[in-house]
């Protein structure tokens, strides 16, 4: 890395090499300094750290850097929210970050991953947040500078809570005075830690679900389908994770880790597979809840088609009744029609039998249009 202003020179720590120099004993830790606000945009808190102790609370970017030139040297952590070009920039002029690193941070909308430009790491993460009112998963985006003697924090989103993280470690001065990679170790457990509700949420939307889909409620459809997109995005959040923790595990001998934080970080890595095992099973059981739901909605349907079909059977069966019915009074009604006209020439009405075959010719004829009815069940 370049040399710094100021006449500071390269003579730095390994990013995961121990300090040198005691710990200082928890009783002379100062207070924690005031909580990160999340409201705006740019330098949220910056602090300067000797021996996993505050020692300072810059006001500002230029202010931190003056401050972390002076003897003896010191561990600065600078958390943003949404920062501006302007801020990036003068970061990276100070502490050599990469170009490409910084295009990043400054765009967001990245996939987790962890790159090494030099003596200094990058690393975004994903965290994630469960939201009880609306019942969903409130992602933000996180990037992680880590050089010698550096942290940088670049934050996009509500999640996670760094201040919270902030406060442990300066309640931790030992585990504070081993350096950058302990913070970064405790900004990895805070976000892995904060997607244990996440999925606790998860599992008991999917419970409700279930009781849904099996009473037929006809929203269920569209909350299946977005709790599945929250589920797709989740994988994309921790999936990552566990590569990039099994990375910084292979490069322990390498970088000389202190053996506190391997067991640390073994129990992060241990904490993400099974979280990731875990939204892996969410997103499977939702696709074969979709399944059964959508064989429920069938099997609905076809019963009111069934249902529908069978009414339009039975009043096909009214009419076909009604029908014949009618038919068979039609026949004396024509019979008595014929006979009633007034014509002068009507050589039935002088037959004496006109009047008992009339009355016979309309019995044969019901009598047949019955029988012929009745054998097609139209009676």
């Amino acid at each position: 890395m370049a040399e710094r202003p100021g006449g500071r020179n390269g003579g730095r720590r390994s990013v995961w090499r121990r300090a040198q120099t005691p710990p200082t004993p928890a009783a002379e830790t100062p207070a924690p300094g005031p909580a990160e606000p999340a409201g705006p945009a740019g330098v949220v808190q910056a602090a300067l750290y000797r021996d996993g102790v505050r020692v300072s609370s810059p006001a500002g970017l230029a202010e931190t850097y003056r401050e972390l030139r002076e003897e003896p040297p010191g561990m600065a952590w600078i958390g943003l929210a949404r920062p501006t070009a302007a801020q990036l920039h003068s970061l990276a002029a100070e502490f050599g970050l990469h170009p490409l690193a910084v295009e990043d941070a400054m765009e967001a909308h990245q996939r987790p991953k962890l790159e090494r430009y030099g003596d200094t790491l990058f690393v975004v993460l994903r965290a994630a947040r469960y939201l009880d009112a609306p019942e969903e998963v409130d992602f933000g985006e996180l990037h992680v500078f880590v050089g010698p003697d550096f942290v940088l924090t670049v934050r996009h989103g509500a999640a996670p809570d760094l201040s919270a993280v902030r406060r442990r470690m300066e309640g931790s001065p030992e585990l504070l005075g081993l350096g950058p990679e302990a913070v970064l170790y405790a900004i990895l457990d805070a976000v892995v830690d904060g997607y244990a509700p996440v999925v606790a949420g998860v599992q008991n939307d999917i419970d409700e679900i279930e009781t849904e889909v099996f009473r037929g409620d006809p929203a269920v459809s569209r909350r299946i389908y977005e709790l599945s997109r929250e589920m797709v995005e989740f994988q994309r959040a921790t999936r990552p994770l566990v590569g990039m923790l099994h990375g910084l595990m292979a490069g322990f001998a390498k970088y000389e880790t202190d053996e506190e934080l391997q067991r640390y970080l073994r129990d992060v890595a241990d904490h993400v597979t099974h979280i990731s095992e875990r939204v892996d099973g969410f997103r499977q059981a939702l696709t074969e809840i979709l399944t059964v739901n959508a064989t429920l909605v069938t099997q609905q349907q076809n019963a009111e088609m069934r249902a529908l079909a069978e009414a339009g059977f039975e009043q096909n069966e009214e009419v076909k009744k009604i029908s014949s019915w009618a038919a068979i009074l039609f026949a004396p009604t024509l019979v008595g029609t014929i006979y009633g006209m007034n014509f002068t020439h009507m050589p039935e009405l002088s037959w004496t039998f006109g009047y008992p075959f009339a009355i016979g010719l309309m019995g044969v004829v019901c009598v047949s249009l019955y029988v012929i009815f009745k054998r097609r069940d139209w009676l």
